[in-house]
C-alpha cells in the first residue's frame, strides 16, 4: 500500500493566516474501533446524553421547526480567556469514522491551544437532550462550545442565545438560516465533496461491473454532493459507470448498513461506499464479499488490506484550534468564523486543508494515481489569479437524471451557494437509487 504525495504538494495555515502569514497544515492520526459499542464516558456532560444518535434530516424538525433566534446582547468578548472548550458528538470517538475524526482533532485543538476539552459523546440531535449536555459544560467552565452534528443546530442556537459570553460554533448548517444572527455563534464546513471526486476516480478505474454503490444517511446538501461528486469522480474514466444510492435514515445503524451493503452487492456492485458517521459494517461487508471499498471520514485502510482503494478524511485539528485561539483573543466577533465560514480545494486564500485524500490501496495503479494526483492539483491550479481554483466539480451546464437543467452552463457554484443547488434532492444521470 502506498501513501499518495497529495497532502504535502498543499498546505495551509492556522489563525495567522487568516490575516498574512503561512504556516504547515498539521497532520491527524485518527481511528480504534467499531461503531456501536457502548463507549466510556469522557465527562460527567454525557449523562445527560443517550445512545441513540437517530437523527431527522433537516436539524429544524428536531427542533420542532423553529429557528428564530433571539438577541445575544453584548458577546463581543465571547470566549476571552478561554480555558475550557466543550465538544458534543452524536456518536461514538472510536466509531471509524465522522465522531473519531472530530474526537481525535478536538484532543489535538486542546493540546495545541493549551486548553482543556470537555467531551460528550452520544448526544441527540434534539434541544431536549442537547441543551442540558452544553449547560453542563458551560457550568464547569467551558467558554467555547462545539456542535459537530448537523441536527446539533438548534441546540446550539439556544445556547448562544442563552449564553453571549459563550462562543457557539456548529459543523454544517448556516447561521445565516436565522432571522435574528448571533455575535457569538457560527458555522463553519468544507468541501467534503472534492475529495470524493477523487476517490470516485479511483473507483471507476478499477470497477469490472461499471455498478458502485453508495450507503447514505440522508438526503442533505452535504450528502448529494457527495454522491454526485462521486459519480461523476468515476465517469469522468469510465462514462458508463453507474451509481446506486441506498439510503439508510440514519447516522449508524450497524444493521440497516449491513442490509443495505447487500442490497448493492445483490445488484452487481463491486465497489462501496458510503456517508455514514460510522464506516467499518459497510467496509468489512465489502472485504469479506472480495469487492473493492471506499472510506470516509477517515483512514480505515487496515479494515480492508485487499479490498481498500482510498478515501477521504477529515483534518479538523488547525481549524479547531484557530477558532479557540480567535476567542481567546478576544476576535471572534470580527472574525470569519462569526458567520457562515466555507472553505476547499478551489479557495486559494483559505487558510485551511480540512479534508484529504487517504492512502491507496494496492488495487489503484501508478496510472490511476498520476490522474488522481493531477485532478487534487487542478483544484488550486490559479491560472488568472482570481483566488478560485480553476477546476470545479460542478460546473455547469449540469443536469439531474431527469434531465433538468441544474446549474447553468459556465456556472461554477461557491462553496457558501453550493447547498443551496441542493437543497432540493437530486442527483445526476448515472446515480439511480432513493432520494431519501
Amino acid at each position: 500500500m502506498t501513501t499518495p504525495s497529495l497532502t504535502s504538494t498543499r498546505s495551509r495555515s492556522s489563525r495567522a493566516r487568516l490575516r498574512t502569514a503561512l504556516v504547515p497544515l498539521a497532520a491527524l492520526s485518527l481511528f480504534a474501533a467499531a461503531c456501536g459499542d457502548d463507549a466510556e464516558e469522557e465527562t460527567t456532560a454525557t449523562e445527560a446524553a443517550g445512545s441513540d444518535a437517530t437523527t431527522a434530516p433537516d436539524a429544524t424538525e428536531a427542533a420542532g421547526g423553529d429557528t428564530t433566534a433571539a438577541p445575544a446582547g453584548d458577546s463581543t468578548a465571547c470566549g476571552v480567556g478561554v480555558t475550557k472548550v466543550g465538544v458534543i458528538y452524536v456518536g461514538s470517538k472510536d466509531d471509524f469514522g465522522y465522531n473519531q475524526a472530530a474526537y481525535e482533532a478536538a484532543q489535538a485543538m486542546g493540546e495545541a491551544a493549551g486548553v482543556e476539552v470537555i467531551n460528550a459523546e452520544n448526544v441527540p440531535e434534539t434541544v431536549e437532550d442537547a441543551v442540558p449536555v452544553m449547560e453542563d459544560m458551560i457550568s464547569q467552565g467551558a467558554t467555547v462550545i462545539f456542535a459537530t452534528s448537523y441536527g446539533h443546530f438548534q441546540p446550539a442556537v439556544e445556547i448562544a442565545a442563552a449564553h453571549p459570553d459563550v462562543c457557539v460554533v456548529h459543523q454544517g448548517q448556516f447561521e445565516s438560516s436565522l432571522e435574528a444572527p448571533l455575535d457569538n455563534l457560527g458555522t463553519y464546513f468544507s468541501s467534503v465533496f472534492e475529495p470524493v471526486y477523487l476517490a470516485g476516480i479511483a473507483a471507476g478505474s478499477v470497477s469490472e461491473t461499471g455498478t458502485l454503490g453508495y450507503v447514505y444517511a440522508f438526503p442533505i446538501p452535504q450528502t448529494l454532493e457527495n454522491i454526485n461528486a462521486f459519480a461523476l469522480g468515476a465517469q469522468s474514466v469510465n462514462p458508463d459507470a453507474t451509481v446506486i444510492a441506498v439510503a439508510t435514515a440514519n447516522w449508524c445503524d450497524p444493521a440497516k448498513q449491513a442490509q443495505a451493503a447487500q442490497t448493492l452487492l445483490d445488484q452487481g456492485a463491486d465497489v462501496l461506499t458510503q456517508h455514514q458517521d460510522c464506516t467499518k459494517t459497510v467496509i468489512e461487508a465489502a472485504e469479506a464479499a472480495g469487492v473493492y471499498s471506499v472510506g470516509y471520514h477517515y483512514d480505515a485502510s487496515s479494515l480492508a488490506p485487499e479490498g481498500w482503494l482510498t478515501g477521504s478524511e477529515w483534518a479538523w485539528t488547525d481549524l479547531y484550534t484557530d477558532i479557540v485561539e480567535t476567542a481567546v483573543a478576544g476576535e471572534f466577533v470580527s472574525s470569519p468564523y462569526n458567520g457562515d465560514y466555507r472553505f476547499g480545494y478551489r479557495d486559494v486564500a483559505a487558510p485551511f486543508v480540512a479534508f484529504k485524500p487517504s492512502v491507496f490501496g494496492p488495487a489503484v495503479s501508478a496510472e490511476t494515481q498520476t490522474a488522481i494526483t493531477a485532478a487534487y492539483d487542478a483544484f488550486f491550479a490559479d491560472a488568472d489569479g482570481d483566488g478560485v481554483g480553476d477546476f470545479s466539480v460542478f460546473t455547469g451546464p449540469l443536469a439531474d437524471r431527469d434531465g433538468t437543467v441544474r446549474i447553468e452552463d459556465g456556472v461554477s457554484p461557491d462553496y457558501t451557494a453550493l447547498d443551496g443547488f441542493f437543497s432540493e434532492p437530486w442527483f445526476v444521470a448515472g446515480v439511480e437509487g432513493s432520494l431519501g
